[in-house]
C-alpha cells in the first residue's frame, strides 16, 4: 500500500510548496510556526507563505518576529502573515490555528548530539504545547525540535495533563530522514531523486533512524558493504551538515523543506485528498516502543491509519532490534521530564 501511495503523494507535496502562487486550494487554513525567527523557522515560514492551502500564517518567537512577518508580507502570495513576539503574545499567536509547526529550540553545534539539546529544547516544547493545548487543542502538532525521540512524548504528556490528548494529532517530523535517503539513493543510482521514495522508520537520531531500502521505489539493490555505508550516512547525515558548517549551525534549509513538505501533506489530507502518506514518529503499537516512526496514512482528523513497517529484510530487522533500547530510553527521558511540575 505504501509503495502505491507514496510516490504520487510525494510528487504532489513537492508541487504544493513550489507551484505558481495563483493556484487556489479547496480550503484555506491558519498555520502557526513556533520559532519562526530561527534558522529553520525563517525558511520554513517562507515555504509556508507560498503554500496555496495557507490563508493565514502566524509566526511566533521570542525575538525578531515582527520583522520576519513584515519581510514575508511583501511576497506576492495571498497568505496574511502576522508576527508575535515574547511570552505575553504566545497564546494570541495560536488562536484559530489548525496546524502548529514547532521548529523552536537551540541548534546543534560541532560535538553535540541531539540529546545535548534536551534540557533547553524540552522546556521550550513543553511550554509551547501547554499553550497550544489550551488555545487550539484540536490543532495538528508537528514537532521538529530535537531530540524528537523525547520531545514528542513530552508533547503527549502535556496534552494528557490538559485533558485534551489525541494521539492522532501529534506528530514527530522525521521527513528529513526520508528526504536525505531519497537524495543519497538517487545520487548513488544516477536517478532523479524526486522519483525515489524510501521509507524511514524508527526514530530521529543516530541508530534509531532506519532506512527501509528494501521497500524503496523504484526498487534498488546495493552490495552489503555499500548498503551498510549508505545506512550509516543517512543515520549520521545531521552531523555531516554540522561539521560542514563548522560551528555556524546545523541542518536548517533541508529541515525547513522537509518540515514544509510534512505540513503541506497535513493540509492536503485535511482538505480531503485521499492517499496522503508520510512517515512520522507517532504513538504506536507496531513495536514494543510506545512511539515509533512508520508510514502513516493522513486524513481529515490526522493519523488515519498506521501502515506499519511492512516486510523487512534481515539487515533492517536487526537495525530495529538495535534501535529499540535507545528509543525506549529517550521516550522515558521525555515522559519523566514532562512529569515534573
Amino acid at each position: 500500500m505504501f509503495s502505491r501511495l507514496a510516490r504520487p503523494q510525494q510528487a504532489a507535496a513537492l508541487k504544493a510548496i513550489s507551484r505558481n502562487f495563483s493556484v487556489s486550494s479547496q480550503n484555506q487554513h491558519k498555520v502557526a510556526v513556533m520559532g519562526a525567527s530561527g534558522g529553520i523557522g525563517q525558511p520554513l515560514s517562507l515555504l509556508m507563505k507560498q503554500a496555496p492551502q495557507v490563508s493565514q500564517l502566524s509566526l511566533y518567537d521570542i525575538v525578531h518576529t515582527p520583522g520576519v512577518a513584515a519581510d514575508l508580507g511583501h511576497i506576492e502570495s495571498p497568505a496574511k502573515v502576522t508576527g508575535y513576539v515574547g511570552p505575553d503574545q504566545l497564546k494570541a499567536s495560536l488562536e484559530g490555528c489548525e496546524v502548529v509547526v514547532i521548529p523552536a529550540g537551540v541548534p546543534r553545534k560541532p560535538g553535540m548530539t541531539r540529546d545535548d539539546l534536551f534540557n533547553t529544547n524540552a522546556s521550550i516544547v513543553r511550554d509551547l504545547c501547554r499553550a497550544a493545548a489550551e488555545v487550539c487543542p484540536k490543532a495538528f502538532i508537528a514537532i521538529i525540535s530535537n531530540p524528537v525521540n523525547s520531545t514528542v512524548p513530552i508533547a503527549s504528556e502535556v496534552y494528557k495533563q490538559a485533558g485534551v490528548y489525541d494521539p492522532s494529532r501529534i506528530f514527530g517530523v522525521t521527513t528529513l530522514d526520508i528526504v536525505r535517503a531519497n537524495a543519497f539513493i538517487g545520487e548513488l543510482k544516477g536517478v532523479d531523486p524526486r522519483e525515489v521514495n524510501c521509507p524511514v522508520i524508527g526514530g530521529h537520531a543516530g541508530i534509531t533512524i532506519i532506512p527501509v531500502i528494501s521497500q524503496c521505489t523504484p526498487a534498488v539493490q546495493f552490495p552489503a558493504d555499500q548498503l551498510k555505508a549508505l545506512t550509516e550516512r543517512i543515520q549520521d547525515a545531521g552531523t555531516e551538515v554540522v561539521k560542514a558548517k563548522a560551528g555556524a549551525g546545523s541542518a536548517t534549509l533541508s529541515m525547513a523543506y522537509a518540515g514544509a513538505r510534512f505540513a503541506v501533506s497535513l493540509l492536503r489530507a485535511m482538505d480531503g485528498e485521499q492517499g496522503v502518506v508520510e512517515c512520522s514518529y507517532v504513538r504506536s503499537d507496531v513495536t514494543e516502543s510506545p512511539y515509533f516512526s512508520t508510514p502513516c496514512l493522513l486524513g481529515k482528523n490526522g493519523l488515519e491509519k498506521n501502515l506499519g513497517m511492512g516486510t523487512l529484510s534481515e539487515f533492517e530487522s536487526d537495525l530495529v532490534k538495535k534501535a529499540l533500547p535507545e528509543l525506549l530510553a529517550s521516550i522515558k527521558k521525555g515522559e519523566d521530564f514532562a512529569a515534573k511540575k
